[in-house]
């Protein structure tokens, strides 16, 4: 649990510098209306390659970026384990953070940009701060599919790692960081649930996060003393 500690906290910060830089130009981007004819473009492709039994696969598949009716309750159940393990208030942690930077940074920018989705039928919906979408269908940018998949799926490597007192191995983080996360972006686009760079924007900006979330040495955060339940809880 040494390594996967230290493995955290020495992570570069240059990609973190990048991913957020990358992140502001494509905002910027898009409201001086740059690339809304290739968001156009492909959903339209997307919109008429739609039969039903690819289209109601990508759905279900889609769920796998859903927080929560998936994310949360998988979340809920990892804690749970590690907590009744470890006998450790610590193991909360890595849950309560990633609600919280979520809930801090693509909740609030959804509101903001107020961009329409796809499927959104009235006009300007390729713009950002739609003067007419309103409510769920103003809530596009950046996809919070792909922002919350990013942080949720590093918060269940952290939590497994911890389980299985281990660092994973490069196939389990594979199918725990890297394969749902590619599944979600791809039917999130499909689906016409998000326009290809609302999912390109949650990308960077889920990456910064999760990156984020990865840095914090859980073990060591100063708790206090709680009869023995400030334990380590092997995060």
């Amino acid at each position: 649990m040494t390594e996967t500690i230290a493995a955290r906290r020495t992570l570069p910060w240059w990609p973190d510098v990048l991913l957020l830089a990358a992140f502001a130009a494509l905002t910027v981007a898009l409201i001086q209306d740059h690339l809304l004819a290739l968001d156009e473009r492909v959903a339209d492709w997307a919109f008429g390659h739609q039969p039903p039994v690819p289209y109601w696969t990508a759905r279900v598949l889609n769920y796998l970026g859903q927080g929560g009716q998936v994310l949360t309750p998988i979340g809920l159940i990892l804690t749970g384990l590690l907590t009744y393990r470890t006998r450790s208030i610590r193991a909360l942690f890595p849950f309560i953070a990633a609600y919280v930077v979520t809930y801090l940074t693509i909740g609030p920018m959804k509101l903001y940009f107020d961009r329409a989705a796809p499927r959104y039928e009235g006009p300007f919906k390729t713009e950002m701060f739609n003067p007419v979408a309103s409510g769920v269908e103003s809530r596009s940018f950046p996809s919070g599919h792909m922002g919350n998949a990013l942080v949720w799926y590093a918060v269940f490597g952290i939590l497994a790692a911890a389980l299985l007192r281990r660092t994973l191995t490069r196939w389990e983080f594979f199918a725990i960081r890297v394969l749902p996360v590619v599944i979600v972006f791809i039917t999130t686009v499909y689906t016409g649930f998000h326009w290809l760079t609302d999912s390109i924007a949650g990308l960077l900006l889920g990456l910064f996060l999760a990156r984020l979330v990865e840095r914090i040495p859980w073990d060591r955060i100063p708790v206090p003393e709680m009869r023995g339940w400030e334990r380590p809880a092997g995060l």
